[in-house]
């Protein structure tokens, strides 16, 4: 089951705040931002193979070119939506498993939740900042001078306003509560059934491996919403690579021009490095947090 407050603890558990944050840039500066990059790159560029995306963000400067956008925008959304993720959905999965709910449930309307919250509360700003960061870089690879991050901002926020800048915060808000409601769901799912199968009550404890491979699990079986986020990268991109593209972009004239330019594999394109991206952001936001959770409340 979830990580329960200690016996007698009453209130908010407001280190999850901090929680979040921290276990967040740690997984954004490891595996995820080069995952990330690959993914979005695939996502936006939806003829290329795995390998010419490869090639293409290392073109950009080598090693360097896969984190583009990690300082400071994708430390600054980490951290941000880590805290809120964190937060809103430990409440939340601690509340509904106490109502009877059973883990995966509540697991999943955790998940839910916090997918959510951190998509309106700070993915919209830090979002279109990083993919402005990703812009100048290849606006320098082709050998245009690109303006600064700051500028192209606000160049958007002149024309669009916040509309503009939180351009297609309703697309990360559906992606958000699909993709952390089935990691958390299916990673509670995963554990409970590892329990039956060691013999385990449902209150028994896990290994470390078992935790992992149970996050694993989640973290693959949530991207079946790739779709999302192919739609998300499209409504963000700063290019217009096609005279077909709607002149304002909805989520659904956005599935249609995808379907119509590249058809049902153009909807999956980048779901392999987003397997990878998933597992391990699950590993990190579930497995590895519930240990620091387990941990901070010991020194409560």
């Amino acid at each position: 089951m979830g990580v329960q407050r200690e016996p007698g603890a009453k209130g908010v558990n407001w280190s999850n705040i901090a929680v979040g944050g921290i276990m967040n840039m740690f997984e954004v500066t490891t595996l995820g931002q080069p995952l990330e990059v690959l993914k979005t790159q695939m996502a936006a560029n939806r003829k290329q193979t795995m390998l010419q995306a490869t090639k293409t963000v290392w073109s950009r400067g080598g090693v360097v070119g896969f984190y583009q956008g990690l300082i400071p925008w994708a430390w600054i959304e980490a951290s941000t939506k880590g805290a809120v993720l964190i937060f809103a959905a430990s409440e939340i999965e601690e509340r509904s498993v106490k109502t009877g709910l059973s883990p995966a449930v509540g697991g999943l309307l955790g998940g839910m939740g916090g997918g959510i919250a951190q998509a309106y509360a700070t993915m919209g700003f830090t979002t279109c900042m990083k993919t402005a960061e990703i812009t100048r870089h290849k606006q320098a690879a082709t050998g245009i001078k690109p303006p600064s991050t700051w500028v192209l901002f606000m160049d958007i926020f002149r024309k669009e306003g916040l509309a503009g800048v939180n351009k297609g915060v309703n697309a990360v808000a559906l992606r958000q509560c699909t993709n952390w409601g089935s990691r958390m769901g299916f990673a509670r799912l995963a554990e409970t059934s590892i329990r039956k199968i060691r013999g385990k009550s449902e209150d028994g404890s896990l290994g470390a491996m078992d935790k992992i491979f149970a996050s694993s699990i989640g973290g693959a079986l949530a991207t079946w919403n790739q779709p999302i986020e192919v739609i998300r990268v499209e409504m963000q991109s700063m290019a217009k690579a096609s005279a077909n593209r709607p002149a304002k972009l909805t989520i659904m004239n956005t599935l249609a021009f995808i379907y119509k330019e590249n058809g049902i594999k153009g909807l999956y394109r980048g779901v392999t490095p987003r397997i990878g991206l998933g597992i391990w952001q699950t590993i990190c936001m579930v497995s590895f947090a519930d240990y620091v959770k387990i941990w901070v409340k010991a020194r409560s």
